[in-house]
């Protein structure tokens, strides 16, 4: 299965949806390689919010790299990750899982419900989308 950053940061840092997330990780695991970006992104915003220290957020930082999921180069998902966010009319970041997901014919796990809605309501990749913990 693909998941995104919403639900790797979960691993690292205990919030709603943690549980959940963690049970993924005896799963087969893929995401576009920009997943790492995003989710140091997400850390580095929990440590401008204080949610974590300097120290914390390199330590998590670490641990995401540890994490068991084969990357998945842009170049293979560029030409459909544009054509989904232009047919969804969303972020192209959000669309290289969904990419990543149709590529390798399997669901893609996101803790976002608002763009799990947006797919649901389409009539080509309804029902590729999970939400984190609905499943």
């Amino acid at each position: 299965m693909v998941v995104d950053a919403s639900v790797a940061v979960k691993w690292v840092v205990p919030e709603a949806g943690s549980e959940a997330a963690v049970a993924l990780l005896g799963r087969e695991l893929a995401a576009p390689s920009l997943w790492l970006a995003e989710a140091a992104s997400a850390l580095l915003k929990k440590r401008r919010r204080g949610e974590l220290t300097d120290d914390e957020a390199r330590a998590r930082a670490q641990d995401l790299l540890d994490a068991p999921i084969e990357a998945i180069d842009l170049p293979i998902l560029l030409p459909s990750a544009l054509r989904i966010a232009t047919e969804l009319g969303h972020s192209g970041y959000d669309c290289f899982y969904l990419a990543a997901a149709l590529l390798r014919d399997t669901a893609l796990v996101t803790a976002d419900h608002r763009f799990a809605a947006k797919v649901a309501g389409h009539r080509d990749f309804a029902g590729r989308v999970e939400v984190l913990g609905r499943s």
